[in-house]
Formats: C-alpha cells, structure tokens, sequence
C-alpha cells in the first residue's frame, strides 16, 4: 500500500496494530482524524494518553481503577462475602452488564498456560489467598467464573486445590452455559447472567 505521506503511514503503521484493525480500516481511520477538527484528533490523543499512563489497578481486586480502590469495591452495598475471581477485566466488564451480581471481584490477570510460560507465581493468586487470610475476611463464597477453556481449567482446579485451607468457604463455578471452549465477554448477557445465578459448587 502506497502512501502519499510519510505521517499518513506512520499513522496508518500504529492503528493497524490494534485487535481487529486492518490496514485499510486503518487508513481510513488516519484520514478520518485528519479531516476532523484539530481540537477532536487532540481530544483522542489526550484521553488515550491518559488512560495509558494515568490509570491504576485497584489495590485490593486488581480491577483497573482511576482510584487506589475500584469503584465496586469501594461500594458499601456491594457484598463481600461472595468474591468472584475472573481471568481479566474484561470479565468483570461483562459480568457486571448482566446485573445478576452484587459481589465484589478478584482479578488474576491471566491463566495459568505452560506454553506461554505463565504459571501460578504469574498470577495475582497469592493476593487472594491473603485477602482470604486477612482478620477483617467476610469471604464466604468464592464463585471461579474462569473461561471454560483448557487454560481455564488449569486454573479453576489450581485454585480449587490452593483454597482447600479454607474449608469453611464454598468454591463454586459458573454454570456451563458458557460453551467448553469460549470466551466470557463473548457471551451474551443473558446466558452470563445465569451462568452465574445458577453456578455450581466445586468438589475439592
């Protein structure tokens, strides 16, 4: 593909880095921003600068957060004696669309894949199991609404495994009404809201 500027490729080179941007979107992308008033183009860049660089993950869930603590966690009317531990924010994202939670959420950040070379240490797990441990702990119920893959698994019977310490506190999955192999924020709202509403306890 040919450009007539240097700043029209440049431009062109970083959008179709994103997911799901192919060069030709992209293109059309740069030259949409270009035809746009200065102060739009400015306005995107200033506000993808500061999510970049700006946001923090919330101390407690590693939910991504303007604050120290994330806005459900710092809810009062949100119950903490259910934790809901998700793979990624975009878990917790999807999950709070189907208005069929009120608890709060734990994030690990990923799933345990040798392949990739993650393994437990490179998850926030630790991070749970002490905020199970903590004196102030209301926690009940650990509901696993991990991606039903291969990967998710691994993960979801790690941690069935790692929480046999708390022998007072249910694990429980969500139900499979996600299919063996998909992808959480890929579920419609209503199948995720009762995946949820009907999960399943684990045997450990």
């Amino acid at each position: 593909m040919e450009f007539p500027s240097k700043l029209i490729e440049n431009a062109v080179g970083e959008l179709a880095k994103l997911p799901g941007i192919g060069r030709k979107t992209a293109l059309r992308l740069a030259l949409h921003l270009l035809k746009a008033e200065t102060e739009t183009t400015s306005s995107l860049a200033e506000a993808l600068a500061k999510m970049r660089y700006d946001i923090r993950y919330c101390a407690t869930c590693y939910n991504i957060s303007d604050t120290e603590e994330c806005s459900i966690c710092a809810n009062p009317l949100r119950d903490r004696s259910t934790v809901c531990v998700v793979s990624d924010i975009r878990d917790v994202i999807a999950i709070e669309n189907t208005g069929q939670y009120q608890g709060v959420y734990h994030v690990l950040g990923g799933v345990i894949s040798p392949i990739e070379g993650i393994g437990p240490a490179d998850l926030h797990i630790e991070p749970l199991v002490d905020r199970m441990k903590g004196q102030e702990s209301e926690v009940k119920e650990v509901i696993l609404a991990i991606s039903p893959t291969m990967e998710g698994d691994t993960t979801a019977f790690y941690l069935t495994r790692r929480l046999r310490e708390f022998p007072d506190v249910h694990i429980s999955s969500i139900a499979r009404g996600i299919p063996v192999g998909g992808e959480l924020e890929y579920a419609d709202e209503i199948t995720l809201g009762r995946s949820i509403v009907e999960r399943q306890r684990q045997n450990r």
